[in-house]
Formats: structure tokens, sequence, C-alpha cells
């Protein structure tokens, strides 16, 4: 497509909460995400409780977060397919675990349940809101250090410039930065498996 935005530049967009970079990004890589989970997702029965776009709507939920927190450094549209594709996977098996797990039946769900849902290219404004008071919550659950990393890295800083600043590896940041977010993560309930 002639129109479509650099790819860092649209990262540095979906980083700053850019709704029109968040939709192209979506446009771009939900097909290839979709495509991961119907692999995976190959039991019938389980095609009755959650669905691809469930799935998606889930790893691009998870993914806007902690882009816009400072998670990911990025450097070309390969390595943000197979993050994204590694983060569907994960949900998948969670989300398969999950079923399988305290004896639920998913055998005796109705068959009508295979209803398709369409959903819009765009979020609704009550996505865009609960989108934004996500990030706020994920925010407020950091530790104060934890949060001083993700807004240095939300404003576009390198972890070497941090960590020469702080007088650690750039490593041990993004680590402490990943392991914070893999906590608030769980506590709100979002099952993302940790991305060190």
């Amino acid at each position: 497509m002639p129109d479509e935005t650099p790819f860092q530049e649209l990262m540095t967009r979906v980083r700053n909460g850019d709704g029109e970079a968040a939709a192209e990004l979506v446009r771009r890589y939900e097909p290839a995400i979709r495509r991961v989970v119907r692999l995976r997702l190959t039991d019938p029965r389980m095609r009755r409780t959650f669905d691809s776009m469930d799935v998606c709507q889930s790893v691009l939920g998870s993914f806007f977060v902690r882009a816009a927190l400072g998670q990911y450094d990025l450097a070309n549209p390969d390595q943000l397919l197979k993050l994204l594709a590694q983060m569907a996977r994960h949900k998948v098996i969670g989300q398969m675990r999950h079923e399988r797990a305290g004896r639920r039946d998913v055998a005796r769900l109705d068959a009508g349940a295979d209803a398709m849902d369409v959903a819009a290219n765009e979020a609704s404004p009550s996505q865009q809101v609960a989108g934004k008071e996500l990030l706020a919550e994920f925010r407020n659950r950091l530790t104060d250090d934890e949060r001083e990393l993700a807004e240095q890295r939300a404003q576009g800083r390198e972890w070497a410039d941090i960590a020469n600043e702080r007088g650690e590896t750039p490593e041990a940041l993004r680590k402490r930065l990943a392991r914070g977010l893999d906590r608030v993560a769980e506590q709100l309930g979002l099952d993302e498996a940790s991305h060190e």
C-alpha cells in the first residue's frame, strides 16, 4: 500500500497512543494473528468457547499496553510479527488450559454457539476509553521505579542511555520492567505470558 506509514514512525505513534496508528497496526497485523490462532485452535469444542477474534483482541490489547509502557524494542515488521505470533500462541495455550482445568466440559456447549461475530476494524469510543483506563491502571500498579522506566521508554529513550545514567546494565533494566508488567498483567487477569 503506497500510503502505509514507515514502520519506526508507526511504532513511535503507537507508543504515544495515536489511535490512527493503532488502527493501521491492527489492519496490517490482525489477519496474521488470527491465522496463527486458527492453526493452533484445532479442537472444535474449544472453538465454541472462544475464537480467533477473541484471542486477537486480547493479544493486541496486551501489546498496545506494553508498547505504550516501553517494553518492546522492535526494529522491523518481521520482529513485530514474530512477537505477535508468539503472544497469540501463548494466549491460545493459556485459554485451552483454562477451559480444560477444573473439569470444565466444553463438549456440553450448544453447537449453535458457533455464530460468527463481525468486528469493526476500528475501536469503538467505549473500547478506546477502556484502553486508556487499562493503561492508567497498569501505570498505577507499577512501582515508582518501574513507572519511571516505563515513562522514559515511552519517551523513546534507549535502554543503554537509561542504564548509563543509573549505573546499571540495559538488560537488568529491561528485565525489571518486563517483570513489573508481567506482575501487573497477572494482577489484572490478562493471562499474559512473560516475554523476557
